[in-house]
């Protein structure tokens, strides 16, 4: 890069983060919150969400397990009641997802539900398993007396969890084709009609999607995913005989490697936080073919960077922190994306077996499983991204709670040195700044509540 050009690039990099902090106080993009074994669990509900709370986020995502919220799940015959009708499934099949709504509604909360399999073993084609060939006609009539049971106070949804993964929808591939995409399409028909159908819902977005973020043999590439779902061949053409769908947002789970948010798979049809350029080409271009409507909004709905003490694709503690921030980063800066999320508020419960079985979970959470808080935790609450560009630092950070102005304190150190203030920075929500580059530095955010406590955000490295 050419030292003349630099000083421009910076200036214009560090005017590009500060604009949205002085313009709006806040990022367009909302972030959501998963914290699935507590949301559902009446023991745990209350404290979490005061937690989730505290963090500033005021949305949650719940999937909403069809087998799970049903009748007679493992039989091969379905009840002989009405299944439209919420009223007609037994009392205690709707009770746990009651009180979350009641509790999110009590808050002030926004509820996203994705509905989803596993499904009952007399809704699959075959009546066996509870993933393979779910019909489309049943899960609509059960998509219906979900909808009308909290149509009125639930406004966001989506369709089906990772559908182009075999753990939640079968079959991915028949003699090497993808058939998993054509089902997802009839399963989402089903569930966007009735929940636009229901009470209250014909104003309500329904997000399409959902998909995991890589393909291979087993599961269906998310972009792959994509096209086979709207009807689209490999040069995204539109088919004949596929109508437009009504699609509210696209909804996706960028997960990335242990190389870092900035990795992108050599094969193009996968979609990690670093290749999000590629998911908003191939919605652009769906949009041409007349598949979906044009500037479809990207909805993050599940994220989170695996740590240790998983072996394999887990990283530090500390560089757990640094990603997040990276790839929130990320996410702000792009404006098609009109959501973010963390996945986990704890880590999932180690399990029996080898040390390689026993971390085979999910190890996103701003918790260990015992309870312990992370350095990703005041990260969390003090996100800061710091990019290298030559001799200087380009800053990036937000204040998670801040709900009007407030001062945030940057601070750097080198080597084992001490803490240094850099500058004091005032924000609503979202700011940004420039800095010289040293070999060996560390940043931090420290921020006081307005209650009086000082939460020091974990050291984080220029990349």
């Amino acid at each position: 890069m050419s030292r003349q050009i630099l000083p421009a690039l910076l200036a214009l990099l560090a005017a590009a983060l500060l604009v949205p902090a002085a313009a709006a106080g806040s990022s367009r993009q909302v972030m959501t919150f998963e914290a699935p074994g507590e949301l559902l669990d009446d023991s745990a509900r209350e404290a979490t969400l005061d937690e989730i709370q505290g963090f500033g986020v005021s949305r949650v995502r719940a999937l909403v397990y069809w087998r799970d919220f049903s009748a007679r799940a493992r039989s091969k015959r379905p009840p002989r009641f009405n299944r439209a009708h919420h009223t007609a499934y037994p009392a205690r099949t709707w009770g746990r997802l009651d009180r979350l709504v009641d509790s999110t509604q009590r808050r002030g909360i926004e509820l996203q539900l994705t509905l989803t399999g596993p499904v009952p073993r007399w809704a699959t084609k075959r009546k066996r398993g509870h993933v393979e060939r779910p019909s489309a006609r049943e899960f609509g009539r059960w998509a219906t007396a979900v909808a009308n049971r909290y149509g009125d106070r639930v406004h966001l949804w989506s369709i089906w969890n990772e559908p182009n993964h075999p753990e939640l929808l079968m079959p991915q591939y028949e003699q090497g084709r993808p058939v998993a995409p054509k089902l997802y399409r009839k399963l989402y028909l089903a569930g966007e009609r009735a929940i636009h159908g229901a009470r209250g819902g014909s104003g309500d977005k329904v997000l399409f999607g959902e998909t995991a973020p890589i393909g291979n043999a087993n599961l269906v590439s998310p972009l792959g995913f994509l096209r086979g779902a709207m009807c689209l061949d490999g040069d995204y053409r539109k088919k004949p005989g596929c109508g437009r769908l009504r699609v509210d947002g696209y909804a996706h789970h960028a997960y990335t490697r242990k190389n870092g948010p900035n990795f992108r798979h050599a094969d193009v049809d996968d979609v990690s936080i670093g290749a999000l350029d590629r998911l908003v080409a191939a919605l652009d271009k769906a949009a041409r073919a007349g598949a979906i409507a044009r500037h479809m909004p990207i909805y993050l709905t599940e994220f989170g960077i695996q740590s240790k003490p998983d072996t394999i694709a887990g990283v530090g503690l500390r560089r757990q922190a640094e990603y997040l921030a990276i790839s929130e980063r990320i996410a702000y800066a792009n404006p098609r994306v009109a959501a973010f999320s963390q996945y986990l508020l704890r880590d999932d419960q180690p399990r029996k077996g080898s040390r390689l079985e026993r971390y085979s979970g999910f190890e996103t959470g701003l918790r260990t499983s015992s309870g312990r808080k992370k350095p990703a935790y005041r990260g969390f609450i003090l996100p800061l991204a710091v990019k290298q560009y030559g001799s200087s630092d380009v800053l990036w950070g937000r204040v998670r709670p801040a709900t009007g102005p407030t001062e945030v304190t940057i601070q750097r150190k080198v080597g084992n040195g001490r803490w240094k203030r850099v500058r004091v920075v005032s924000t609503a929500g979202v700011y940004g700044l420039r800095a010289d580059h040293r070999k060996g530095q560390r940043y931090r955010a420290k921020w006081t509540r307005p209650g009086g406590e000082t939460i020091k955000g974990p050291p984080i490295r220029a990349y």
